[in-house]
């Protein structure tokens, strides 16, 4: 099951492959995405997904599950 707090260490970085990775690992989930502004996402609920949100630069704004 996730738990976004461990992934807020990524909150303020870059979204490279390695530090995404290094959230989702820490965040005990299964998988991650990366959510750009603007973007048309889904919004069923996964308790085993991370969601990074980022800005336009891909600079990681939020960590949260779902």
């Amino acid at each position: 099951m996730c738990n976004a707090q461990p992934a807020q260490f990524a909150v303020g970085q870059n979204s490279t492959a390695s530090i995404v990775e290094s959230a989702r690992q820490r965040s005990g989930a299964q998988t991650a995405r990366i959510l750009r502004p603007g973007q048309i996402i889904t919004k069923e609920y996964d308790t085993q997904r991370l969601n990074l949100e980022v800005d336009g630069n891909g600079r990681i704004l939020a960590a949260k599950c779902g």
